[in-house]
């Protein structure tokens, strides 16, 4: 049995811990209208060398407490399976060292949808590799080709296949708002991302980056990104159809870096450093307000009870969603309770000392 059949059945479900290793640029065969990696990842494209793999790995296990299991080497940033192929080995290699000496339990990469075939997968099967993660970005082929991806959906469909026959771990990265791209386009993406099945999805904003030939496009009034709110509305909508069809979805929004902090590097465009945050809150206030709406509210306050875990999410960034729930249903007042007898999916309102559950996901 491979490595990686093994790998994924041990793994589903888990949340592992980590070691991303950037890799910027690195086996792309050009720059996508959208993309700045040094922008994204504050690392120059550098020769990545082995001793830096070693002591940044070191590095990363010896400031963490190691609580989190699995632990996955993971190479981002770059087009993994497009590196010259000595180069791919030497990296694996010394990552699965780690393996071997197990500090680590698998490694993972990202790579576009075209560098998966059964060369690529042959030369990667004696290594401890158990996820692969495909930079779809779309499954429309107009969307992609405004993009200058160089790939099209069919070739996203192959790979996921061509992975699955071989018992990889599969991960889907999508955009939104991508040059081209529209409410009808994406959610046909998304509709087409579920019938693959992968493991995981990723989701990104389409953001202006310093450097990116979107950022001219920008300037000159060819490209106008989504605003933030109706970015976090239509994630929100990729998230429930995902969840629907129990593929988990691992991020939403870009990994904040200190390189997004001082603005100097994204021009506009939906980025926040709690995106993920700001679709789950939207997640909670649409429950809540719906289920209100259907309660007969006997008192001048409101008390909804919620696992203690998701007061924020329910509070909303900054109160947001007290506000907005204050406004709604004319100035009541809002107490947001913690109870760990909720379940974590879930809220309850109490009204003439009577709780009633709702579950936000059915």
């Amino acid at each position: 049995m491979m490595f990686s059949e093994t790998s994924k059945q041990n793994q589903k479900g888990l949340r592992p811990l980590i070691i991303p290793v950037f890799l910027p640029h690195a086996g792309c065969p050009h720059q996508c209208i959208f993309c700045n990696q040094q922008a994204i990842t504050g690392i120059k494209k550098t020769n990545f060398t082995t001793h830096n793999l070693c002591s940044q790995i070191e590095t990363f296990l010896k400031n963490n407490s190691g609580q989190r299991h699995p632990v996955q080497i993971a190479f981002y940033g770059g087009n993994f399976l497009g590196i010259k192929e000595k180069y791919i080995r030497s990296l694996l290699a010394e990552a699965a060292r780690f393996v071997k000496d197990g500090v680590a339990d698998s490694i993972r990469f990202s790579t576009r949808p075209d560098t998966i075939d059964p060369k690529s997968l042959d030369m990667i099967k004696d290594f401890p590799v158990s996820t692969v993660e495909i930079g779809a970005q779309s499954l429309d082929d107009q969307v992609l080709a405004i993009s200058r991806r160089g790939h099209t959906a069919r070739d996203t469909e192959k790979a996921v296949h061509l992975l699955n026959d071989h018992g990889y771990e599969v991960g889907i990265q999508i955009m939104v708002g991508l040059p081209g791209d529209d409410r009808e386009k994406l959610m046909s993406t998304a509709q087409r991302v579920t019938e693959l099945k992968p493991d995981v999805v990723r989701i990104y904003p389409t953001v202006v980056l310093a450097g990116s030939p979107l950022a001219k496009w920008y300037r000159n009034g060819r490209y106008e990104p989504l605003s933030l709110e109706e970015c976090v509305t239509l994630v929100k909508q990729l998230y429930l159809l995902f969840r629907k069809k129990s593929i988990r979805v691992i991020r939403m929004g870009l990994q904040a870096s200190e390189e997004f902090i001082d603005d100097s590097s994204i021009l506009a465009g939906p980025y926040h450093p709690a995106f993920g945050h700001l679709v789950h809150s939207e997640i909670f206030l649409d429950h809540a307000i719906s289920a209100l709406e259907s309660t007969e509210i006997h008192d001048n306050g409101i008390v909804i009870h919620v696992h203690p875990k998701n007061i924020s999410k329910m509070r909303g960034l900054k109160n947001e969603n007290i506000r907005k729930l204050q406004t709604q249903f004319r100035g009541k007042s809002i107490d947001i309770i913690p109870d760990a007898t909720i379940a974590e999916d879930g809220l309850a309102f109490k009204n003439n000392k009577k709780l009633t559950g709702y579950q936000l996901f059915s």
